[in-house]
Formats: C-alpha cells, structure tokens, sequence
C-alpha cells in the first residue's frame, strides 16, 4: 500500500478549557471527508463526546468514546486497538482524536511509533499533533517570565503538562485571541517561543481555522518533536560545546554532575532558593538515598515538581543489564564506571541569570 492512501491521523491535545472541543466541531463542520472521531475524557461521563456529537452538518462515519482513562497511559492499548478497527471502515479518509485536558501526546504518539515498527503495512499515520493553547490564561497566569505563576493551590504538575503538551507538538492553535489586544498575543507567542521554537502558529477564535491547514496530508516527525523543544536543543548546543540564545533574550546552560544529590538539600533549594530569572528546568537527576529510581525535575517559573520516572539501568541485577547493553550497546557510550548511567543532567532556560552561581548553589546539594 503506498504511503497516499495511508489514513492520515490528527491529534488534538491541550490543557482543560483550552478549546479541543470547540476546534474539533469546527473542523468536523468544516470536513467534506469521511472521517472518524475519537474523543477521550478522563471522567466516567464523557461530556466532550457528548458535544461532538450534537454538532452539525458532519460527515462524521463513527465516533468512540473512551472513558475513565487517558489514552496516553491507562487506555493506550485500547485507544490503539480502536484506531486500528476504524482504519477498516470502507471509505474512511481521516481520523480526528481529541485527547483529554491532561494527556502527555508524546506518550500518545509513541504507541503510533511501536505500531508501525511492527507493522509495517500499517494502514494509518500521524498526520499533525495540534496543541490548543487558551491564549487569555497563558497571558494572565503563564507570561511575565513566569513570575506571575498564581500563589494558590494549583498542582504544579498540571503547569508542567501544559509546557509539555507545547514542546511536543507540530502546529500550536493560539484560541480565544479576542480576548487580548494585538500586542498582548506577540507577548504570548514570544512566550511560547522560549519553550517551543518551530511548531506552527494559528491564531483563531472560537476554534474558527481553516480544516485543510490542518489536515494536509503530511506525516508527523517524531524524531523532529522530539528534538524541536528549547530543552533537548539546549542538550544538544550543550553536547556540541555552542550556547543558546534567541533574539528575545533567552538564554539557557546545562547542568551536569555524577555524583548524587542530597534529597533535603536539593528540595529546599526548589523551594526556598530557586531563581526567579528561569523561566523553565527540566531534568534527570538521583538522590544519594535512592540509587534506584531516576527522578523527572522540571520547574516552570515558581511551580516545581520531581517524580520518580523510571529506574537506572545500573541498579537492575546483573542479567537484566547485561540484556540492555546487549540490545542497546549505546548506553555503554556514556557508562561511568563508578556511577553507571546515572547522571544529574537538567536544562535551565530563562533571562538575565547567573548561571555560575545556580552551578555553584547546585554543587552544595550534591553528597
């Protein structure tokens, strides 16, 4: 089967009340194709499905609900299974799935990936992963170099997941752009911009764009995404010996240190000493007393979280890592011999910081 008749997938992803729905009817109203629909929603009632159902004129052919779960985690498998049966409807020319308000898409389009390693007759691909982005609140709450972040209660991980659901994405619709002033929307695309510097921009309102902009038949990169953020092009300015700076002022530096991190004196420096001037951190660190688990950092202005992610390749017994080397002999490439594969490595972005003295503040928490 050649590559043309392959159905194209559009994701869309973005926080809660971003307008995903709102963008989807649109695009539905819009469709002359015959198209499905998948809509997921964390709540045992799906509201969103509820919607795009009601909308009108539609050339929609199905629609799957998926419920009390995200695709990108809990229901991944079955998403993928749905996917894969609604590539069999006769006729189908695309596949519309709007995610929930808290998936991570590149989870999501990790299982595209694994599928078509596998299959590599797979009737289906990533056209497009479309972020929603509410253009008010990123202004209101987000912008001012991240140091206007609310004082309240809000999960500091939720701010996170929005920065991810901007880094990892193709094209980036900017909603509700009536509600600010021309000069305030250049404030939040110069914002954005830190975090994300080569997705595309759509400016609407009310999710009004044109269907074919976004439905163009193209394939989505991964490998691009995945490289495309502020963050792993740090990494890689960083590895190549370069600096990163952009023409609004942003600059950024990696930090990277072996030996482990004291637990009580990292986490006080996140929370009492962290430096305003850094707009986003994002990492992989260990802690002296935990030399199993590989700890996910990331901050976004005042808001910091850091979970555990996975687990250091040099803490499995020896057959297990001696079957990683054998499959991924890469990772032999940066093994200390003291330390294995465990690294601190985190990215700072921001402006007008002293990148010494957070090395320096960062070095007195290390054991």
């Amino acid at each position: 089967m050649g590559f043309a008749k392959k159905i194209p997938v559009v994701l869309i992803t973005g926080y809660l009340g971003s307008g995903k729905t709102t963008l989807l009817n649109e695009l539905l109203t819009q469709e002359k194709r015959r198209v499905a629909v998948v809509v997921n929603d964390m709540g045992e009632v799906n509201v969103d499905a509820g919607l795009v159902d009601n909308s009108q004129g539609t050339k929609t052919t199905k629609m799957v609900e998926l419920s009390n779960g995200c695709i990108c985690c809990t229901l991944r498998d079955e998403f993928m299974k749905e996917i894969i049966e609604l590539s069999k409807t006769p006729g189908l020319e695309a596949i519309f799935v709007e995610a929930s308000g808290i998936s991570d898409p590149a989870s999501i389009a990790e299982a595209f990936l694994a599928y078509a390693q596998f299959n590599k007759k797979a009737p289906f691909f990533v056209s497009s992963i479309v972020t929603v982005v509410d253009v008010d609140r990123i202004y209101s709450e987000f912008l001012q170099d991240f140091d206007n972040l609310p004082d309240d209660d809000e999960d500091p991980d939720i701010i996170n997941l929005v920065l991810e659901q901007i880094e990892f994405c193709d094209m980036i619709i900017l909603n509700k752009c009536d509600l600010l002033e021309p000069s305030e929307i250049a404030e939040v695309k110069k914002a954005i911009r830190a975090v994300q510097p080569e997705a595309e921009f759509l400016e609407c309102i009310r999710g009004k764009v044109n269907a074919d902009r976004i439905l163009n038949g193209r394939k989505f990169d991964y490998d691009k995404a995945m490289n495309s953020s502020t963050i792993q092009k740090v990494l890689k300015r960083d590895e190549a010996g370069l600096t990163c700076d952009d023409e609004y002022g942003i600059t950024s530096f990696v930090f990277e240190e072996r030996k482990p991190f004291d637990r009580e004196k990292y986490m006080q420096f996140m929370a009492e000493d962290f430096p305003k001037e850094i707009i986003r951190s994002k990492g992989y660190i260990w802690f002296e007393d935990d030399p199993v688990h590989v700890q996910l950092t990331q901050t976004a202005g005042r808001n910091a979280s850091v979970n555990e992610f996975s687990n250091w390749v040099a803490a499995f017994d020896d057959h297990d890592r001696q079957e990683v080397f054998d499959n991924y002999p890469e990772v032999l490439d940066e093994w200390d011999p003291t330390y294995g594969d465990r690294l601190n490595q985190i990215v700072f972005i921001g402006r007008g910081y002293d990148s010494e003295a957070i090395k320096k503040r960062l070095l007195e928490c290390i054991r």
